[in-house]
C-alpha cells in the first residue's frame, strides 16, 4: 500500500464523520423542534378545551368542584403533558437508536456476540414494564396531593380575612401542613421506586457479561483485541438510553397522570345542555313555573317542592321568604343557572331547556346578592355583558345606577383598575356597578337578589327609583326585604320552607297569609 492510499482513506472516513454527524444533528434538531412544536401546541389545545368545558359545566358541577383543584388541573397538570412530550417522549423515541444498534452491529464481529445485547433489550423492556406499573399510582396521588394542596392554599386565601378575623392562622397553617406532608410524601415514594430502577443494574450485569463472553470468544480464537475493544463500546451505547429512561419514564407517567385527571374533569358528567340548535328568539319576558320540584344531590331533601306561577310580560315579582326558603334557588331555574328536577320552567312558553342557552341568558341579567367583579377597569367591569358599548352608553348605564357620581371621584375615572372581586370598593359601590352592568345590556328579565342590601339610606331611595325606572317594560323579580320595593311590586310570592306559602299582592296577602304578615311586621 502506497503512502498516498492511507491519506486518502483517512480523508475519506474524516468526510464521511462529517457527513453522517452533519445528517444527524440536522435530524436531532427536527426531532427537538418537532417534539416541542407538538408539547406546545398541544399545551395550547387542551387548556383552550378545558376551559371551555369549564364553561359549559352546570353550577351544580362548580359548587362540588374545589377552584383551587381546578386551578392545578388547568396550569401545572396541563404543563405535565407538555413536559411528557418534551422531554419526555422525545428522548425516549431519540434513545430508542442506541438500543437497536448493538444488536445489529454486534453479529459483525461473531455471531454468539448478539446473545448478551439481545438479553439486555429483554430484560429491559421487562424491567421497565414492571416499573411504570409501580410508577403509575405514585405519580397519579402526587397529582392529587398537589391538587388537594393547591385547593386548600386557594380556599385560605379566598377567605384570608375571615381566617384573620377569627385569629386561625395556626389552624389554617396546620390544615396546610398537613397536605404539604401528604404531597410530600407522595414525592418521596416515587424517588424510592426511582431509585430502584432495575435496568440500571441490568446495564452494569450486560457489559460485565459482555466483557466476558468477548474475551472467552478471544482466547478460543475467534475474536481480535480489536474486536473486544469495539464490541465494550458497543455495550456502552446501551448507558444512555438507561439513563435517559429514568428520568423519561417518570416524565411520561407524571404526564398520564396529569391527562387522567384532566380528561376526568374534561368528561365529568353534567346535566347542562347548552341546545346550540334550540330557539333563540327575541325574549318578551314571560315566565311561568309549573310543578317545578329541585334537589342539589339526590341523597338531598328536595329544596323547591311544587313551585307553580304565572308571571305576564312586564310584570314585578316580589320573592319573599325566611333565610334559607329557597328564594335565590327559585331564580336560577329562570336562567338555567341550575335546571329543575322535576316539572318545567318556561319562559315566552318555551321551556327553558328547549332554549339556545346563549340567547336565553343574554337576555336575562341577574344581579345577586354576592357582587363578583373583575380585576379590571371599571368600564370594562360595566361593559362585561355588552362588550361592544360605546362610552356614552357605559357613562349612561352608570347614571341610571347613581354610579358615575363616585366613578369621576377616582383619579382615572372609568378607567380606574379596580382589585380582584372588587375589593378597593364598598359594598354599595360594587352593588352599583352590578346594576349598570345590568342596566346596560338591556335585559328582557331583571332578577335582582337583594341587590340594595348594602346601599347606605340616602343613596337608596335614587337606586330604587332607577330600579323603578328600570323595571317599566320589561318583567322583573326582586328578592328583598325592603317593603319600599315589595309595594310596589305586582305580584308577590311568598315561600316558605321551598314551598309556596301564598301569592298575591301586597294588599291581599296582608289580608289572608299570616307568613307574609309576620315578615311585614317584623320589617316594620
Amino acid at each position: 500500500m502506497s503512502g498516498a492510499e492511507p491519506k486518502a482513506l483517512l480523508l475519506q472516513t474524516g468526510v464521511l464523520l462529517v457527513s453522517t454527524q452533519g445528517i444527524r444533528a440536522i435530524l436531532q434538531l427536527g426531532r427537538n423542534f418537532g417534539a416541542e412544536l407538538i408539547g406546545q401546541r398541544l399545551e395550547r389545545d387542551i387548556r383552550n378545551e378545558l376551559y371551555v368545558s369549564l364553561l359549559g359545566k352546570s353550577m351544580t358541577f362548580h359548587n362540588l368542584q374545589p377552584v383551587g383543584d381546578t386551578m392545578a388541573r388547568a396550569t401545572n397538570d396541563v404543563r405535565e403533558i407538555n413536559l411528557m412530550f418534551n422531554p419526555g417522549f422525545n428522548l425516549i423515541l431519540g434513545s430508542a437508536n442506541f438500543l437497536f444498534m448493538p444488536v445489529l452491529v454486534a453479529p459483525r464481529y461473531h455471531p454468539s456476540l448478539v446473545l448478551v445485547p439481545l438479553g439486555f433489550i429483554v430484560a429491559y423492556f421487562i424491567a421497565v414494564v414492571r416499573y411504570l406499573r409501580q410508577l403509575q399510582p405514585v405519580t397519579t396521588e402526587v397529582r392529587e396531593a398537589f391538587g388537594a394542596l393547591n385547593a386548600r392554599l386557594a380556599e385560605a386565601l379566598d377567605g384570608i380575612e375571615t381566617v384573620k378575623g377569627t385569629a386561625q392562622e395556626e389552624a389554617e397553617l396546620s390544615r396546610l401542613e398537613a397536605l404539604a406532608r401528604r404531597f410530600r410524601d407522595a414525592y418521596v415514594r416515587q424517588g424510592e421506586i426511582e431509585a430502584r430502577f432495575t435496568p440500571l443494574l441490568l446495564l452494569g450485569l450486560a457489559q460485565g457479561l459482555g466483557f466476558f463472553h468477548a474475551v472467552w470468544l478471544y482466547r478460543a480464537g475467534a475474536l481480535a483485541i480489536g474486536d473486544i475493544v469495539t464490541y465494550v463500546g458497543l455495550l456502552n451505547l446501551f448507558g444512555f438510553p438507561t439513563f435517559v429512561s429514568l428520568f423519561a419514564y417518570s416524565q411520561a407517567s407524571t404526564g398520564y397522570s396529569a391527562a387522567r385527571r384532566i380528561l376526568e374533569l374534561i368528561t365529568r358528567e353534567t346535566n347542562l345542555d347548552e341546545n346550540v340548535d334550540g330557539y333563540a328568539g327575541k325574549m318578551r319576558g314571560e315566565i311561568e313555573f309549573r310543578h317545578v320540584w329541585f334537589q342539589y344531590d339526590e341523597h338531598q331533601a328536595p329544596v323547591l317542592r311544587d313551585i307553580t306561577f304565572h308571571v305576564q310580560p312586564g310584570q314585578t315579582v316580589a320573592i319573599v321568604g325566611q333565610t334559607g326558603a329557597g328564594k335565590t334557588t327559585l331564580v336560577k331555574l329562570i336562567n338555567r343557572i341550575y335546571d329543575a328536577t322535576q316539572g318545567d320552567v318556561l319562559v315566552d312558553g318555551i321551556n327553558v331547556r328547549d332554549w339556545n342557552l346563549e340567547a336565553l341568558r343574554s337576555q336575562i341579567s341577574m344581579i345577586e346578592q354576592d357582587i363578583f367583579l373583575f380585576s379590571r377597569t371599571i368600564r370594562e367591569n360595566i361593559a362585561f355583558g355588552k362588550p361592544d358599548a360605546t362610552m356614552e352608553e357605559i357613562i349612561a348605564a352608570a347614571k341610571a345606577a347613581q354610579a358615575h357620581e363616585f366613578i369621576m371621584q377616582f383619579k382615572d375615572g372609568y378607567d380606574t383598575v379596580i382589585g380582584e372581586r372588587g375589593v378597593t370598593l364598598s359594598g354599595g359601590q360594587r352593588q352599583r356597578l352590578a346594576l349598570a352592568r345590568a342596566f346596560l345590556t338591556n335585559p328582557a328579565i331583571l332578577i335582582l337578589d337583594d341587590s340594595t342590601s348594602a346601599i347606605d339610606s340616602a343613596t337608596e331611595d335614587k337606586i330604587q327609583r332607577a330600579i323603578y325606572a328600570a323595571s317599566q317594560g320589561r318583567t322583573t323579580i326582586l328578592i328583598t326585604h325592603r317593603l319600599s320595593q315589595i309595594r310596589w311590586a305586582d305580584l308577590i310570592v311568598v315561600l316558605r320552607k321551598g314551598e309556596i306559602s301564598a301569592i298575591g299582592t301586597h294588599e291581599e296577602l296582608l289580608r289572608t297569609s299570616e307568613a307574609y304578615r309576620r315578615i311585614f311586621a317584623r320589617d316594620e
